[in-house]
């Protein structure tokens, strides 16, 4: 198994001048450690304008100033919005991240959240899946080809050399965000890389696994055009590892406003002068399903961890991310956090990783048949099972309005 750090960039309220600054330097110190750790990945998501919740809206600047600070951990889109970007600047921007990185970039693409997001960029939730596909077929030629040219509804442009081209050939490895689990299997029937939220439960997972394996081993790909299958399957779980169970709930508090964001974004739009989630949060955190947020991710000792991390290898997870920096978390603690898990928990699971390629190598050249389980018992993902049995209420424009004329 490998293991990978994330990073949303979140900066709840109040805030100063310098708290953007500061934030993102330790969020830099704190790959650099990772990568003096030994951690495979380190990935960053693009939103806009959802404020608190992600202050990540330039994930190449982010990593570009990564790669300067590390060797080898892998710098990873997690993911590049098609729906918001025009696909020849993502490929620029990718390639020349690739070139400045020795070749590290993995690159995870998406569509994008809700209106507030896409509505100021022209795009519209209800076309977005078009927009992205569309996207996407634009902008991986531009990784090879020397002339190309491309004429569809959303994306249209002339002949051209799109440079530069990036090192690793055809291009990084591909993969697509899963916000919920039906998606697994639109990654695997495209052949591309998974990056989902941690699994329910262990039996989820093992199924979820082989449902996705099997399509891409049983030749159920349909590529959306020419590029290299990058069959892997990731998942992000909230995290904190400390010397004891309490010590690490302690300090993991910001896993509950990152799931408290989730069900907000879900049913709110992001007005300015609406929005304070910190101050929203104060009664949520308190409640019990804040209390089960503790339980859907890798959060404990490291033997406790380690307990969890098993049941998920068995289940042939390709990799674990590791969301350390949520909420308030402090830039110590995650620094603490990412250093005990490496010393006392990741070198055993690595060790194993040779093995785990053994089996997806066996499994794609159909040496072994995967079991196929019921997957409607396992719909939901750790972190929306907390989510949607919160009970947050759509809110109204009015609602919005009030909101805005009270701050």
């Amino acid at each position: 198994m490998k293991f990978g750090i994330f990073y949303e960039h979140q900066i709840p309220r109040p805030w100063s001048e310098l708290s953007e600054y500061e934030h993102f330097q330790n969020a830099l110190t704190q790959v650099e450690l990772a990568d003096q750790c030994g951690y495979d990945y380190a990935w960053q998501v693009e939103h806009h304008f959802l404020e608190e919740y992600s202050h990540g809206s330039s994930p190449t600047a982010f990593l570009a100033a990564a790669s300067q600070r590390t060797n080898d951990i892998r710098l990873g889109h997690g993911v590049f919005q098609l729906t918001t970007n025009h696909p020849i600047r993502v490929a620029e921007q990718v390639a020349n991240l690739d070139l400045l990185s020795s070749g590290r970039v993995e690159l995870g693409t998406g569509e994008g959240v809700g209106p507030t997001e896409l509505h100021p960029f022209g795009a519209r939730v209800r076309v977005k899946r078009d927009i992205f596909e569309e996207g996407f077929r634009a902008m991986i030629p531009c990784f090879t080809s020397t002339d190309w040219e491309f004429h569809g509804e959303y994306w249209d442009f002339p002949r051209r050399n799109v440079i530069p081209k990036p090192l690793q050939k055809p291009h990084p490895p591909l993969w697509v965000a899963c916000s919920n689990l039906n998606t697994i299997e639109y990654a695997a029937k495209r052949g591309i890389g998974a990056l989902g939220f941690q699994f329910a439960s262990p039996e989820g997972a093992q199924a979820w696994v082989n449902r996705y394996y099997s399509i891409i081993a049983g030749g159920g790909v349909e590529k959306l055009c020419e590029y290299e299958m990058n069959p892997n399957l990731a998942v992000v779980s909230g995290f904190m590892c400390a010397e004891t169970d309490e010590l690490a709930r302690e300090k993991a508090e910001g896993w509950t406003f990152f799931i408290f964001c989730l069900e907000y974004n879900g049913t709110h739009n992001y007005e300015p002068g609406t929005v304070d989630l910190w101050s929203e949060y104060q009664d949520w955190r308190s409640g019990d399903k804040a209390k089960a947020a503790f339980e859907s991710g890798l959060i404990g000792s490291p033997e406790t961890i380690r307990n969890k991390l098993r049941e998920f290898e068995a289940a042939n997870v390709d990799q674990i991310i590791l969301l350390n920096q949520s909420g308030k978390t402090s830039h110590q603690d995650i620094c603490d956090s990412l250093g005990l898990f490496s010393r006392e928990v990741m070198p055993e699971f690595q060790a194993r990783e040779p093995e785990h390629q053994q089996w997806k190598r066996a499994v794609l050249d159909g040496e072994i048949k995967l079991d196929q389980f019921d997957l409607t018992a396992h719909a939901k993902t750790a972190v929306a099972t907390v989510a949607s049995a919160s009970g947050m209420k759509r809110a109204s424009q009015a609602d919005l309005q009030a909101k805005a004329n009270h701050r």
